[in-house]
């Protein structure tokens, strides 16, 4: 009898001490992979962030909200109706003329107006835009420092002159020598003569495709031109020459026709008279024409 009565106590006794184990076991069991739990949520959330903060923002996640807030800014303060770059085209979306980009929203666009891009080209575009104007001020300097004005001298009248027929005896070339005298031509004057065709010259109108014109200029008189017949006229022979006498004051000019050259006929032409030679006559031009 008190050999079970020692046991039951025992067995009462040790009960408590079971029931805690038992409980205990469950706790651990139960609270361990809540802890787990709790640390894997603050590891996703970031390294560093505060319990329930959110975590800290990606780059991705950065860009995104950066973006938004430029472009809410943009919306804001930009007014499209002046922007140059703006453009809507026909399906209802929004383009920028700068960068050749299409947008869906107002607000896209606004957005990328904002982005690193257009703002490049924005600078890109200032730049040579600045160039531009400086070339074109340095063209603008260099006309203004390169234009000769022009002299404007009064005229005098139309100066003196001698034509004279020649036929060479060997070949039988044509050939015409005028003799311009010019008494009262400046000390270091240089004229210049030059042969026009019938459509250059607006003096005697309408045009007459027969003939051409040989020009005499020099100040201060009037420049003069010799109606001629429109024939080759050979550069090369030796006997085309211009000579300018500064003493007497004279010019002596020498054209020489090509060997067997006919002035052109056309078929609306009135016929030659027997005997009738081409005429020959002196026509003023303007002032200044060579």
């Amino acid at each position: 009898f008190l050999l079970f009565t020692r046991v039951v106590f025992v067995f009462v006794s040790s009960v408590p001490l079971c029931v805690s184990f038992v409980l205990s076991l469950c706790s651990f069991f139960y609270i361990f992979p809540c802890t787990m739990s709790f640390m894997a949520a603050r590891q996703a959330d970031g390294v560093g962030s505060k319990v329930g903060s959110g975590g800290v923002a990606s780059s991705a996640q950065t860009n995104v909200d950066r973006r938004e807030r430029l472009r809410r800014l943009a919306m804001e303060t930009i007014d499209l109706r002046t922007d140059p770059y703006f453009l809507r085209n026909h399906v209802g979306q929004y383009e920028c003329r700068l960068c050749l980009t299409v947008h869906k929203t107002e607000g896209n666009y606004l957005a990328h107006t904002q982005g690193r891009r257009h703002q490049q080209n924005l600078a890109k575009r200032s730049a040579r835009d600045a160039f531009d104007k400086g070339q074109a001020r340095l063209a603008q300097v260099a006309a203004s420092a390169s234009a000769v004005p022009a002299v404007k001298t009064p005229k005098i009248g139309r100066p003196g002159y001698r034509v004279t027929k020649q036929v060479h005896p060997s070949t039988g070339a044509l050939s015409l020598l005028f003799q311009v005298d010019l008494p009262e031509a400046d000390a270091d004057a240089n004229p210049r003569h030059r042969i026009l065709s019938a459509f250059e010259q607006k003096i005697d109108a309408p045009p007459d495709g027969r003939y051409q014109y040989i020009c005499i200029a020099c100040a201060p008189y009037e420049t003069i031109a010799f109606k001629v017949p429109n024939m080759p006229i050979d550069g090369a022979n030796d006997l085309h020459f211009s000579h300018w006498d500064a003493d007497r004051k004279v010019l002596t000019l020498q054209i020489c026709f090509v060997r067997g050259a006919r002035a052109p006929a056309f078929e609306d032409s009135p016929p030659a008279l027997p005997g009738m030679r081409m005429p020959m006559a002196m026509l003023p031009l303007p002032p200044g024409t060579y």
